[in-house]
């Protein structure tokens, strides 16, 4: 299955032309009536009109819930650009063909950017802030870091997470929770989710934006 990055490819003709790089931001009304003010409003904003996220109802975002490791596959897998009708069934006990997210957690596992526990996904579970920094990481490419130099007192011991989320702090993609820690067993919010692929994005925009300046 061949991979690429949808807002990536749509964008590089706007980076050919103003050589902005990042994603501009969208001044376009959303359905969304609990956004407004929002630290995550501009990443909400943007990412919905580009179709990569979608609402918790017809009229709410609702930012501030923990989101789920199903509907999170569903915007990563949009974001990605990924087909999720042509997959292989990776057969967890509990996404059967039939449901919701199917097709995104399939396409996700069949290119080894999400696994399962015990035959199950979980896709109503807690969407962890350590999940998105492998997804991240694996999904959009990054150049994944070789040793830890965090500040964070509470990275993970297993090294590949750390790694994982090390990887995020050497993008400037995640400045952490807190000044001293990352929490990578807390869910992360739907809209921090929106925050962190917007950030992505617009940070390896920039990268090709500086590739073609050169």
């Amino acid at each position: 299955m061949k991979r690429t990055y949808s807002l990536i490819a749509c964008t590089v003709a706007i980076i050919l032309i103003s050589v902005a790089g990042a994603i501009p931001a969208i001044a376009t009304k959303t359905p969304f009536t609990d956004i407004e003010g929002n630290t995550h409003q501009e990443a909400i904003e943007t990412l919905y009109n580009e179709g990569f996220v979608f609402g918790a109802t017809r009229s709410t975002y609702e930012p501030n819930s923990i989101a789920t490791r199903g509907e999170t596959a569903k915007m990563f897998a949009l974001a990605l650009n990924l087909d999720t009708e042509n997959v292989v069934n990776p057969n967890f006990k509990d996404v059967p063909t039939t449901h919701a997210y199917y097709g995104y957690i399939a396409a996700l596992e069949n290119i080894g950017i999400v696994s399962g526990e015990n035959g199950a996904f979980r896709p109503n579970g807690n969407f962890k802030r350590s999940h998105a920094a492998k997804m991240l990481t694996l999904g959009f490419e990054l150049n994944m870091a070789t040793s830890i130099q965090s500040k964070f007192i509470d990275m993970p011991q297993h090294r590949e997470t750390a790694l994982y989320i090390q990887t995020l702090i050497n993008y400037d993609i995640t400045k952490g929770k807190t000044a001293t820690t990352f929490s990578p067993n807390e869910g992360l919010t739907r809209g921090h989710v929106a925050t962190f692929l917007y950030r992505t994005i617009n940070t390896l925009n920039e990268d090709l934006a500086i590739t073609i300046v050169k």
